[in-house]
């Protein structure tokens, strides 16, 4: 455990740090509040700035900077932190692309410093247990149904279609999280259809087809337009039965029997993780789940859907 608290500053404080952030920092005594940096909310109690330049010329004194922003401004801000000499969390994805991560990565190395990519769905319960149940199992498919509704989940939040914004792809990436943390082998793209509202620039839904270095099949559907009950579901068909994680990975059930089921800590597990980076001068860099997306990008067809209109 580190010795003093770690003085964090929030950069952003939209939903994601409301619902999530401001939780898990409540809840672990490793960590100070320090300052909220934000053009448009402030916190009572704590310092507000509405640009970082401001709060790192400030006499207020931090430690590390959480980035809760979305991710087009995200190297710009990263680095100004770490010039700083500030250890840094990046919320998901990481960056707009490949190698403005790669140039934090170097960055933080060359300074010492902590850079966490975070992939918070990698700390829902079933996670784990389930990437030790497929370890020495054989996998003969795998089936991603990613499918939420865009109007409860994301809300007024028009960067999310921006070029950069990654739309159906900002909660699909979370599939690609755990499914990069759980399966034994590599795997790649082969094919992948990109549905664009006419009046946006990235996707409402999402069809891909993978297949990994032993030619295992992977398909994912991601859908944005989901009513109803919402899907957050990947099943893995092995020779010793299916497995399956529901709810975003909070429910692991082996043969349709629930194995395992505990409630949402997902942002606790991140921030333990970045407590322990911190202590032990590290760093955690995983691009995978962006790659993933990337080259979806780079290869998937589009086609031209309806207008999207909140």
């Amino acid at each position: 455990m580190t010795r003093n608290r770690i003085r964090i500053a929030l950069v952003g404080l939209g939903k994601i740090a409301r619902d999530q952030h401001l939780p898990a920092l409540a809840g672990d005594n490793r960590f100070e509040l320090a300052a909220i940096v934000s053009r448009n909310a402030d916190l009572d109690g704590v310092a507000h700035f509405t640009a970082l330049e401001d709060l790192l010329a400030s006499d207020v004194s931090i430690d590390a900077v959480s980035l809760c922003t979305p991710p087009q401004p995200r190297h710009r801000l990263a680095h100004m932190a770490l010039a700083a000499g500030k250890h840094v969390m990046l919320e998901k994805p990481p960056g707009a692309t490949l190698s403005e991560v790669e140039d934090l990565r170097l960055t933080a190395a060359a300074r010492g410093l902590t850079l966490q990519t975070t992939w918070h769905s990698r700390h829902a319960p079933g996670v784990e247990p389930a990437r030790v149940w497929l370890a020495d199992r054989t996998i003969q498919a795998v089936r991603i149904a990613w499918k939420e509704d865009v109007r409860v989940w994301h809300p007024g939040q028009d960067w999310i279609w921006e070029a950069g914004g990654l739309g159906v792809f900002d909660p699909g990436i979370n599939a690609l999280s755990i499914v990069t943390r759980i399966l034994p082998r590599p795997f790649f793209l082969t094919q992948a259809v990109l549905h664009v509202p006419e009046n946006r620039q990235s996707p409402i839904q999402a069809e891909l087809d993978f297949v990994d270095a032993v030619g295992v099949p992977i398909t994912a559907e991601f859908d944005f337009l989901q009513t109803g009950p919402q899907s957050w579901d990947i099943e893995i068909e092995t020779t010793d039965g299916l497995l399956k994680l529901s709810h975003g990975g909070s429910k692991l059930w082996i043969d349709g029997a629930l194995i395992l089921e505990a409630p949402d800590a997902e942002y606790a597990g991140l921030y333990d993780a970045f407590a322990q980076l911190v202590e032990g001068h590290a760093s955690d860099v995983d691009v995978s789940p962006l790659r993933h997306v990337a080259d979806a990008f780079l290869l998937g067809r589009r086609v031209v859907a309806p207008a999207f209109v909140e």
